[in-house]
């Protein structure tokens, strides 16, 4: 009977092993959780910095709301469409998420109907080529060119910032302004601003 050597025997299981956890790394890899993660209040005050952050968001958004829906403007919900919001801080900051937030509370209330903004605008024309040109689609299912309706009013906005700071304080003022537009008259039917000021001391 032929005996296989102590020595070669542990040689060959060690390259198994490796073998396999080479396979195993590649199939699937080990993932590490370094830090515990907890889900919080999305509606709780968030002061990390003093930074523009989800509560200055919410704030805007609530106030800018809240005194468009007041005015009364809404009778027999006329349509509005979203221009430019302006960043004019130092900071980064997704204007378009600001917007947002003000556009679905409003589409919500159900006083108001929002036709495509400008940049969302081509992807209505897309779709109407796509049906109208592509010969995919029955005729009678398809959406008729030139039948989308214009907007009456037009939101244009802007965030601005003033920063201050020394050796042991930083203080941020932030003003963002909404104005409504007729878009026929031109003429600037609703405006309101709405001011934040944050401040951080070592």
């Amino acid at each position: 009977m032929h005996t296989v050597p102590r020595k070669a025997l542990l040689l060959a299981l060690a390259a198994s092993t490796l073998a396999l956890a080479g396979c195993q790394s590649l199939s699937s890899p080990v993932v590490r959780f370094d830090r515990q993660v907890n889900y919080g209040d999305a509606k709780a005050v968030e002061l990390v910095t003093n930074e523009f952050g989800s509560t200055d968001l919410q704030m805007i958004a609530e106030k800018m709301t809240g005194g468009l829906l007041e005015t009364g403007i809404f009778q027999g919900r006329p349509t509005v469409t979203i221009s430019t919001v302006k960043n004019k801080t130092s900071e980064y900051i997704d204007t378009t998420n600001v917007m947002n937030s003000i556009q679905t509370a409003l589409v919500k209330s159900g006083k108001v109907r929002f036709t495509r903004s400008i940049g969302e605008m081509q992807q209505g024309v897309d779709e109407l080529q796509r049906q109208n040109q592509s010969g995919l689609y029955k005729q009678n299912t398809t959406a008729k060119v030139g039948q989308m309706t214009a907007a009456k009013y037009q939101l244009e906005g802007e965030l601005t910032s003033i920063v201050k700071q020394n050796n042991t304080t930083k203080d941020v003022f932030y003003k963002f302004t909404l104005k409504m537009f007729d878009v026929q008259e031109g003429t600037i039917e609703w405006a309101d601003e709405k001011e934040i000021r944050k401040t951080s001391k070592r």
